[in-house]
């Protein structure tokens, strides 16, 4: 049997718990670490262990679930859970104000209690001697659904309500959400497992609260926030609404940290627009926001119609979601080549704007969801982010509703759509000529690293671009000075200067002009590795995809990447006129098995003063070694100039070899 001490040491650590519980849930304060916290909580689930007469249904060690329901059981509520009415304009707003000033005599404005209203399932909690006894859901206002297991899986719900002044009989009303952040993790846990998702946090706040196992219920992310509270004989536990909603606090109930008292019109409306610009910050979801006369003896001689509250009313954002019909399902493709499946759909008014289009992400997103042509649709837009149909009515899918398939073409340049094994992201190869692709194709040509062409910004680009100058990186080489002086802000000297930096790039190495080309993964070294390898762009473009795996570091993905951009027509068209406006490069005068640093690894730190860091780590490439961006134990040697970073401690540290640039130059020479 548990002696006093142990006695003490439970009820110590119950209250220590709850007290972090409180600050953690409902102050948005934590005092401690989570590491601290589950070290007291496992001490407590050992001593109520070691002791089981101390169980208590109170601890608060018991949310994770009990024994699986038959079914959920009925509740009658001892106050009923009215819902209430709604207002979606500030006429409407103003004509509920009219209304409550009518009936009260008043001519004054009418101070409100102000809420965001959230979006997630209504709830009531019985609370009796300050303990949780029941649960239920509102269900048809006078019945809800037995939920008491499942809320005590709830971690911002106190078991136990903080000793203050606690009135014997509280039902507690308030709404169970999910957050976001908690709505995608689930999502996510449910695809890895093979189980359905959820298509929003509302819903899988109600479906995560309805479970038969509480213990399912404990694994999800749900939490609770409270906007009323009734005693059971009737008499209010505070003079106005917010001082009830702060009283709730006192005892431990999360309430909303938004919550503020607003007068008039003109206060609710600029609450609402207030926050309407935060919506999207808050962790949760919200529909609106929730007005209530703040004083509760106004709130008495208001009283009720059938269904709602003479006194509160709910005004509305637009909706985010709503229900339409896919005309069509098109393919964009985006500046990386990305193809991305968009449905185009039957006018509908939603999140504040006339949506037409919604994105589908990607193919494997369209098989998952099974959205074809003709069915109807969930649509969803909040706030700025891009409308997206996240389901199907499938129980309005017509029979002739059309599949989607993925085009083997590109819709924009017709060359081959690629979708290796594994990616969920299907692109078109014909990066040098698609014009979905052309801007981004002609910036990363131009850049310092692959044909380095001084003064061609992306400014200019675009304006190339615009301006029908350049369809392809080829066209380049064919601007003559008085184009480049016509556009704007470029003057002769400008044009004289771009004309020399374009002729300079035509003399290059196989390796950055390999690079320049932009194909997909093949990178500085890929393509330092391609040129030392197989030594001519002719052998490159001729490989199969077994050849190219036997360079080092490529493997069977960028191979593909590889042998399908070569395979373009187009592709090897815009190389053809490239190598036609004078781009050359020396043949290497080495073979691959001269090359004297072969499986070498360096590491460049500091600053060089008889060459750039780029000219250096062109140099080493060349002689066969490879130039890494951070030491380890595999390095051979670490090259230091002056000023060196942490490479050069870490170098030290492991026992690396260290260079000075006199020694670097012998190496290279």
């Amino acid at each position: 049997m548990a002696g006093p001490e142990v006695r003490a040491r439970v009820a110590a650590l119950r209250a220590e718990l709850e007290e972090h519980n409180y600050r953690y849930y409902v102050l948005d304060a934590p005092s401690i670490p989570d590491a601290e916290y589950d070290r007291l909580f496992r001490d407590l689930v050992a001593l109520e262990a070691q002791y089981p007469e101390l169980a208590s249904a109170s601890s608060p060690t018991r949310r994770v679930g009990g024994q699986p329901l038959s079914e959920l059981g009925e509740l009658r509520h001892s106050v009923p859970m009215l819902s209430l009415d709604n207002a979606f304009t500030r006429a409407e707003l103003e004509d509920f104000d009219r209304r409550v000033r009518s009936r009260l005599g008043e001519e004054e404005e009418i101070e409100y209690a102000a809420e965001p209203k959230l979006d997630g399932l209504a709830v009531t909690l019985r609370y009796e001697s300050g303990t949780l006894v029941r649960a239920a859901t509102r269900g048809d206002g006078t019945v809800g659904e037995d939920v008491t297991q499942n809320v005590r899986t709830i971690r911002s719900v106190p078991l136990r309500l903080r000793e203050r002044k606690v009135p014997p009989e509280l039902e507690v009303r308030g709404e169970v959400v999910m957050t976001r952040a908690g709505f995608d993790q689930l999502n996510r846990r449910q695809r890895e497992r093979g189980q359905k998702t959820f298509v929003n946090p509302r819903n899988a706040a109600a479906g995560s609260l309805r479970q038969l196992d509480p213990r399912i219920t404990a694994e999800r992310p749900l939490t609770l926030i409270c906007y009323g509270v009734t005693t059971i004989d009737g008499r209010p536990i505070a003079e106005t609404q917010g001082d009830a909603l702060d009283r709730l606090q006192d005892w431990g109930l999360p309430v909303s940290p938004k919550r503020q008292v607003r007068r008039g019109v003109a206060g609710c409306q600029s609450y609402y627009a207030a926050i309407q610009l935060v919506r999207y910050t808050l962790p949760y979801d919200i529909d609106g926001v929730v007005y209530k006369v703040n004083r509760i003896d106004l709130q008495e001689i208001l009283g009720f119609v059938t269904r709602a509250p003479r006194w509160a009313i709910a005004y509305k954002f637009p909706a985010e979601e709503e229900l339409t019909r896919v005309t069509a399902i098109e393919v964009q493709v985006g500046r990386t080549g990305a193809l991305t499946p968009v449905a185009r759909l039957e006018p509908v008014f939603v999140g504040g704007v006339t949506v037409t289009n919604a994105t589908l992400h990607n193919a494997d997103e369209v098989e998952r969801k099974d959205v074809r042509v003709g069915d109807t649709v969930i649509v969803r837009r909040a706030g700025d982010v891009i409308p997206e149909v996240v389901g199907v009515v499938k129980e309005r899918r017509p029979p002739d509703a059309q599949p989607f398939l993925l085009p083997e073409r590109c819709p924009v340049c017709g060359s081959e759509v690629i979708r290796l094994p594994g990616e969920a992201v299907a692109r078109c190869s014909g990066g040098l000529y698609c014009a979905a692709q052309r801007r981004e194709a002609i910036k990363h040509f131009a850049s310092r690293r692959a044909m380095d062409i001084d003064g061609l910004g992306d400014k200019l680009v675009e304006q190339l671009v615009e301006h029908g100058l350049v369809s392809t990186v080829a066209d380049l080489y064919a601007l003559t000075v008085e184009q480049l002086a016509a556009l704007e802000r470029m003057a002769q000297k400008s044009a004289d200067n771009l004309q020399a930096a374009l002729e300079r790039s035509k003399s290059t190495t196989l390796a950055r002009f390999l690079y320049a080309l932009g194909i997909r993964e093949v990178g500085e070294a890929t393509a330092q590795s391609l040129a030392g390898r197989l030594r001519t762009l002719e052998a490159i473009m001729k490989a199969d995809e077994e050849a190219l795996q036997g360079v080092p570091d490529v493997g069977p993905v960028v191979a593909g990447h590889i042998a399908a951009f070569f395979r373009q027509s187009h592709n090897g068209e815009v190389v053809a006129r490239l190598l036609e406006a004078g781009v050359h490069w020396p043949l290497p005068e080495q073979t691959e098995d001269a090359k004297p640093l072969d499986g070498q690894t360096f590491v460049l730190t500091g600053t060089l003063q008889g060459m750039t860091r780029e000219q250096a780590k062109a140099r080493l490439l060349a002689l066969g070694a490879k130039v890494a961006g951070s030491v380890s134990s595999k390095t051979t040697a670490v090259v230091a100039g002056a000023d060196p970073g942490s490479k050069l401690d870490r170098a030290r540290e492991l026992g690396v070899r260290v260079l000075d640039e006199a020694e670097l130059m012998a190496l290279v020479q």
